[in-house]
């Protein structure tokens, strides 16, 4: 029977992931008769919680549910009933030991956690010797139950290992930093400044790299952008994070008062990150650092003379994005869909804009975002309220942003994949794709996530962020992944965010979504023959499968001011059509001058000034990096109007030059 159950609930997944129109229902999805108990499973006990099953009622049992809530509360007794005779019947048989909401009431919030119909859910906790699959099927049978769901686990996105940093002679590149920041390890962050230096490794190549130091020169982050690390728990404690951490205004009686800079939704107590055993091989299993580094990698403390930066971690007036920890994985125990929806909500109901995720289904074939929504519905759910709410000033909704999966698959891993997520791709220090990194359908954007074996440099090649002492021996390391990469994209869209607060302004989400997507520099034209790490890489493979391209954070600010970005190749003389931004006859008005600084000029490797040309901008730039040059024109004529002489009116334009190794063959147009 158990067999064949599960059998009927993957076919039925199947089926669904092959519906054309994702957003269209079955007639029975709302728990209706004709709806099955086997179609009332939404997936299946393989990496199940024993003693854990998820169920979502439909409406007309909610009054019967919350009555019987209310008389156990009267008793302060852990609520074992429903009040529904048909689902007691069952919880007794099950000797259940808790029966709740998952999302408990949420205060202030509760008629918008109403309104999206999380206050349907209720968790089991019952004896782990019941027959799972066995009492699955029971409460599916119960006509008010809707949706029952096993609680599965989930992993973190990187390859395990971490590499404790040790200072070691770098290159003659050093003075190559292009940031003043006086953070002691920034150099060897080649993931924000890479200036292809040999001991990183030798196919480093310069301008692989979210492009932040031009960044920092416009905003280092706001402490009103909050970003919710779901992950391991974050060492607050961390002297380069201390600053930056998320401090709760009004911690919750619901929590003992204790979340100060987050939860622990795996425990249900307070932030952990040192939990691990020791094995008899001296080997250390449990808590790897992992949240930590995620952590660091968004909003490291900058410019305060210690450690490394982080990508919107401020400019050292305590002016970074700030870091709440919702913890989803303890020493040795995995998330579930329990933890993860829960620190989903968490975030959404304490003020977070964009949720790092670092986690996935790891070898889950989930190639359908219908076959998602039927597998993990609450977890969908959860995404949906976090991305609806409003938390940031400069932001029309919440950002969800995830790792693409390490397991060199042609297609995204879910999350990521899914319509409403961001999901990132990761490249080594030669801007080239990770030989772990999934790539294809699903993957938005790329970013740097390392390459700690298989690149000369060695671990030199990977993401240096912050770690735990507790677990690592020291507060800095090496790790690499796409759980790596994802929080680039995080740390560049707080960036994001930062700068739009300072400029006074808002977006929809699409609006920012699509300006973060279009904040990118070219990886396509890179992709051609093999390349070797780790194996042998048919790069062609992955041309117009990393996303759109590697995020570049000025690219961004830049389009949040208004001001164009040209993108220019080095070393090539480059004619840029400019009716864009000067209209349809752009060719036919008076330039007056191309106006650009002594020191942009140097920098850019310019040997001569740009010029206008047939409505054209001539330039050639022999260095990577950016500039500013202003475009003066006419029009009207040949010169000014006044007084004695009729004529034009003197327009101009600024626009922002982004020199790189690479670019789009149409000129760098988005």
């Amino acid at each position: 029977m158990r067999n064949k159950t599960k059998i009927l609930i993957l076919a039925s997944i199947l089926l669904a992931g092959c519906t054309t129109d994702p957003l269209q229902e079955s007639p029975d999805a709302t728990g209706g008769p004709e709806q099955t108990a086997a179609a009332k499973i939404c997936n299946t006990s393989d990496d199940a919680v024993r003693g854990t099953l998820i169920a979502k009622f439909n409406d007309e049992a909610i009054p019967s549910l919350e009555q019987a809530a209310a008389k156990y509360a009267a008793t302060r007794a852990a609520i074992t009933r429903s009040g529904i005779v048909d689902v007691d019947e069952i919880l007794a048989d099950l000797h259940v030991t808790s029966f709740e909401r998952v999302f408990p009431d949420a205060g202030e919030h509760e008629a918008r956690t109403r309104a999206a119909g999380l206050h349907k859910w209720y968790v089991l906790h019952f004896d782990e010797e019941q027959d799972l699959d066995e009492a699955a099927e029971r409460l599916a049978a119960v006509a008010e139950i809707q949706t029952v769901q096993y609680s599965t686990e989930r992993q973190m996105t990187f390859d395990g290992k971490a590499y404790p940093f040790r200072e070691s002679p770098h290159g003659e590149t050093r003075s190559l930093i292009r940031s003043d920041f006086n953070d002691p390890n920034l150099f060897w962050q080649w993931h924000y400044i890479n200036n292809a230096d040999q001991a990183v490794a030798t196919t480093a190549r310069v301008g692989a790299d979210v492009n932040v130091a031009e960044a920092w020169k416009l905003t280092g982050g706001d402490p009103r952008v909050i970003v919710a690390i779901v992950d391991e728990g974050v060492k607050y404690t961390h002297p380069d994070l201390a600053a930056n951490m998320w401090t709760n205004p009004s911690p919750s009686p619901e929590y003992g008062n204790q979340d100060i800079h987050g939860w622990n939704f795996v425990e249900n107590g307070p932030v952990t990150w040192g939990k691990f055993e020791v094995g008899a091989d001296g080997k250390k299993t449990g808590d790897t650092g992992h949240g930590t580094h995620v952590a660091g990698t968004v909003a490291a403390v900058n410019n305060n003379g210690l450690g490394v930066a982080g990508v919107a971690g401020g400019t050292g007036n305590n002016d970074g994005v700030r870091l709440m920890s919702c913890q989803i994985f303890s020493g040795k125990t995995q998330s579930t869909d329990l933890s993860v929806s829960r620190a989903i909500k968490y975030a959404a109901d304490h003020g977070a804009s964009i949720i790092q995720c670092s986690y996935g289904y790891e070898g889950a074939n989930i190639s359908s975002d219908r076959a998602y929504e039927q597998m993990a519905p609450m977890e969908v759910e959860a995404i949906r309220y976090f991305i609806s709410q409003n938390n940031c000033p400069a932001l029309e909704g919440g950002l969800a942003i995830y790792s693409a999966g390490n397991e060199s698959r042609s297609f995204s891993s879910y999350p990521g994949g899914y319509r409403d997520c961001i999901s990132v791709t990761a490249i080594g220090p030669d801007g080239l794709p990770a030989p772990y990194t999934c790539y294809g359908p699903g993957c938005n954007i790329a970013a740097p996530g390392g390459e700690t074996s298989g690149l000369s440099g060695g671990e030199k090649a990977g993401v240096l962020s912050t770690l735990c002492s507790e677990v690592s021996d020291t507060d800095y390391g090496y790790l690499q992944g796409t759980s790596m990469s994802c929080p680039h994209v995080s740390g560049v869209a707080a960036l994001g965010l930062s700068y739009a607060l300072a400029k006074g302004k808002r977006f929809t989400r699409e609006e920012f979504i699509s300006m973060l997507l279009t904040s990118v520099n070219d990886i396509d034209s890179q992709l051609e023959g093999t390349k070797t790490s780790s194996g042998k890489l048919n790069l062609e493979n992955y041309r117009g499968k990393m996303g759109t391209g590697l995020v570049d954070a000025y690219q961004l600010l830049m389009q949040i001011e208004g001001t164009p970005c040209l993108k220019v190749r080095t070393g090539k003389l480059e004619l840029i059509t400019l009716t864009k931004h000067f209209g349809g006859s752009a060719q036919n008005l008076t330039y007056t001058s191309v106006e650009v600084s002594a020191a942009d000029m140097q920098k850019l490797g310019m040997e001569a000034a740009p010029k206008m040309y047939n409505g054209q901008l001539m330039i050639k730039c022999t260095k990577p990096g950016v500039a500013h040059v202003t475009v003066k024109a006419i029009a009207g004529g040949n010169r000014p109007g006044s007084e004695t002489v009729m004529g034009g009116i003197k327009i101009s334009k600024e626009f922002a030059v982004i020199a790189r190794e690479t670019g789009a063959e149409n000129g760098g147009w988005l």
